[in-house]
């Protein structure tokens, strides 16, 4: 007879895959605040960190995933980045269907062990494993399991319990431990607005965090979130020991460091460049014959090698190659400057077009990408170096109003980009339109571009003159049966203004009932963007970029067509912008359309963002307002 104890015990053994496993995969027993607008849910995270040494961390997690539908596919993230700075001391994964049954598990000979690359990329030390799995149904989960050891401490995981929009979190914790003498810089943010459980010794719980749904206009997601940052005061990169108290230690052991070395050019090089410049008079001058050398002389490619991928290439191996990443060609560029008796900074920065600063407040490695900074008086001018075709300066778009690090010989230093501000983001279209008896037009457009819109010229200089038509026929799209007779454009990077002149023509642009004639004079500048309506509104807003736009149009009319009716004069004037919109008879066959609209930028509330919504509503009603013209018996 088996001892009830005894018998209990095998229970224990045997329940596991059953039931406990029914209580984490199970995908039926999320709660209904968890599922709300979410394409996957996070049952649990549990990241480990532990501090060995200077030059050792281990790295584990634990994570469970239900993923609900095709949408939240990527959020499984079963993966693990390796270089020669890391290894993997094990993972594997297992699959459970909707039911908590075990379908599939997954060893570390069956990840897919693959270069990370960009496609372009012809140097890279970084490769990745991860779990390939195509589901036969939703929902299912993924539990992944990973042991990793770096020798790279100069960065450390950091912690964000809400992942990503669409994405719910039923538990996650974070656990760093320390087990040397160095120093932890931590920074917290938004902790105090989520359920988050701090404890002694770096350690963090969230629970059943619901999934944030991503609203128009919003802020970057990692200032909605709760995030836990950490960093190492003293630490290694492949070896190579630095300081980090502040941004100013952190940015000399960068400079001396990371660029130390880099930058030699053979003399024949220096003699080129040197012949170049013998005739500008300033640095300034110096400085655009470098820029127009260098990027009539080399290519982008990303390059991923180096002290953690954050190592430039050698200068003379990006001249010799006629190639280099961002950190290649600004380092590149640093070192002809040079030559030419030119002061410049390697910079870090975070590029894209979302708004992100450098933490100025938290010295740490950061950010994504690499520019230069040329002291000018008290201000810089920046260069993107990975651009063939940027004018000298323009960084609009992509790194511009931020905060970034400069690398200088005396330490780190932030400093904040250019702003272009809304007044200079400006389009200017001026026209002369005729309106013939049968509801045709015909005309010369002229469309002026600075700021912000002058990067248009990206997209459009490189089109095909077949594209070109495709163009400009999707961009008139409020233009049924259009043909663009001729077009030409201007790209003039020294004054950085793009101009488009067009001469078209479009039939049955009207409407008619009976001898009454419909006409919108606002041909070719439409705004009907609307922001879309929330029943609650979450979260504040921003608009990172404010722009103008002014249009004046000439419309001539037949003799034979008279003014029935025009609309009364609009002006619009709030915190968000300006409207103005008007159109007057000069003469019988003479109207003068007239058209301003003015977007300020700037951070509201979320109170605000009903107000926002109806200015844009009301400019999407009146840029489509119509005229009514009278055919003479």
């Amino acid at each position: 007879m088996i001892q009830p104890i005894k018998l209990v015990s095998i229970l224990l053994l045997i329940i596991p895959s059953t039931l406990f496993s029914q209580n984490k995969y199970l995908s039926h027993n999320i709660d209904q605040n968890l599922l709300d607008n979410a394409n996957a849910v996070v049952r649990e995270n549990t990241i480990n960190i532990s501090i060995e040494a200077i030059d050792k961390i281990v790295y584990s997690e634990k994570r469970i995933v239900t993923i609900l539908n095709e949408e939240g596919q990527s959020k499984a993230k079963a993966v693990a980045y390796y270089d020669e700075s890391s290894s993997i001391k094990n993972i594997e994964a297992y699959i459970f269907d909707a039911n908590g049954k075990q379908i599939k598990k997954v060893k570390k000979r069956d990840f897919q062990d693959v270069s990370v690359a960009d496609g372009v990329s012809i140097f890279n030390d970084n490769r990745a494993m991860y779990l390939d799995y195509t589901p036969n149904s939703y929902p299912y989960t993924v539990a992944f399991y990973l042991e990793q050891i770096h020798t790279n401490t100069a960065f450390i995981h950091n912690w964000y319990p809400l992942e990503g929009y669409y994405v719910s979190t039923e538990l996650s914790t974070y656990k760093l431990s320390n087990n040397t003498d160095l120093q932890i810089g931590i920074k917290e943010t938004n902790l105090e607005d989520f359920p988050i459980k701090k404890q002694e010794n770096f350690k963090y719980e969230a629970s059943n965090l619901p999934a944030i749904k991503k609203e128009a206009h919003s802020p970057n997601f990692s200032r909605l979130v709760p995030s836990v940052k950490p960093t190492l005061r003293q630490f290694s990169m492949l070896g190579v020991e630095g300081l980090n108290t502040n941004w100013k230690d952190f940015g000399k052991w960068m400079n001396d460091k990371l660029l130390e070395d880099t930058q030699y050019l053979s003399q024949d090089v220096i003699d080129h460049v040197k012949d170049l410049t013998k005739d500008a008079k300033t640095s300034i001058e110096k400085a655009k014959i470098i820029y127009n050398f260098m990027q009539n002389k080399t290519r982008y490619i990303s390059v991923q090698v180096g002290i953690g991928g954050w190592k430039p290439m050698l200068a003379e191996d990006v001249d010799r190659l006629g190639y280099g990443d961002c950190k290649g060609l600004s380092n590149y560029t640093k070192a002809l400057l040079k030559a030419v008796g030119v002061e410049s900074y390697y910079t870090v920065v975070f590029g894209g077009a979302d708004l992100k600063n450098i933490d100025k407040d938290f010295s740490s490695l950061q950010g994504n990408h690499a520019i230069l900074s040329i002291p000018n008086n008290d201000d810089y001018i920046t260069l993107e170096c990975t651009s063939q075709t940027n004018p000298f300066g323009y960084i609009a778009n992509f790194t511009d109003d931020r905060d970034v690090l400069i690398l200088t010989p005396e330490g780190g230093k932030i400093i904040h980009t250019k702003q272009y501000f809304p007044e200079q983001n400006k389009q200017e279209t001026k026209a002369k339109v005729h309106l013939d008896i049968n509801g045709g037009i015909s005309g010369d457009v002229t469309i002026t571009s600075t700021g912000t819109q002058y990067s248009k010229y990206e997209s459009i200089e490189v089109k095909t003159e077949k594209e070109k038509q495709l163009y400009y026929k999707s961009y008139f799209d409020n233009i049924k049966n259009l043909t663009i007779e001729s077009l030409s454009i201007n790209n003039n990077k020294d004054s950085i203004v793009f101009t488009e002149k067009l001469n078209l023509k479009a039939t049955k642009y009207t409407t008619k009932a009976g001898n009454i004639i419909l006409f919108k004079p606002n041909l070719f500048n439409v705004m009907g963007y609307v922001p879309p309506k929330y029943k609650t509104r979450n979260h504040p807003f921003e608009i990172d970029r404010g722009f103008l736009d002014e249009d004046s149009y000439t419309i001539t009319i037949p003799e034979t067509i008279a003014v029935e009716a025009l609309y009364e004069n609009i002006t619009i004037t709030n915190k968000f912008g300006e409207y103005n919109l008007s159109i007057k008879q000069v003469n019988p066959t003479t109207l003068v359309f007239k058209r301003k609209l003015l977007v300020n930028k700037g951070q509201y509330s979320k109170e605000e963002y009903e107000n926002y919504r109806t200015f844009r509503k009301k400019v999407a009603k009146y840029d489509n307002s119509k005229i009514a013209l009278k055919i003479n018996q």
